[in-house]
């Protein structure tokens, strides 16, 4: 199995997407990033790549608040095509948001692996990158 693990952010914010990508190579993990700027940018990928799971994510880092499609509707748009999907992909509900409407509302999406608030510290990275090619072993 290919130990590289694809790694994808969707973030609205440059500086943010940018970060991520800066601590993600700094965790020194064999990674392929991508980055969408939009849920529509991402869901529209996936659309594209349907009968080509190989170019899929294993992770993605979805961002609440987006222009276009926000990350609540890209998860809607997602669990339509997901049966469709034929890899495991893990994905974090990634905010600065500390409502709790949107923590249930993410907690409540089986789709979602966990609530993250921004920003993610390089130890939970980390660990997350960890656990998640443990898993693949």
């Amino acid at each position: 199995m290919d130990n590289i693990l694809k790694t994808c952010i969707v973030d609205d914010d440059s500086i943010y997407r940018f970060t991520m990508v800066k601590t993600l190579e700094s965790t020194k993990f064999p990674m392929d990033i991508m980055v969408f700027s939009d849920g529509e940018e991402a869901i529209n990928f996936m659309l594209d790549n349907i009968d080509e799971n190989s170019k899929y994510p294993d992770v993605i880092f979805l961002d609440i608040d987006m222009p276009i499609m926000d990350g609540f509707q890209f998860m809607e748009e997602y669990i339509k095509i997901k049966p469709r999907v034929g890899k495991k992909i893990t994905i974090y509900m990634v905010s600065s948001s500390l409502d709790p409407v949107d923590i249930e509302r993410a907690n409540n999406i089986s789709a979602i692996s966990d609530y993250i608030v921004k920003p993610i510290g390089v130890g939970r990275l980390k660990k997350i990158i960890e656990e998640l090619l443990e898993e693949r072993k």
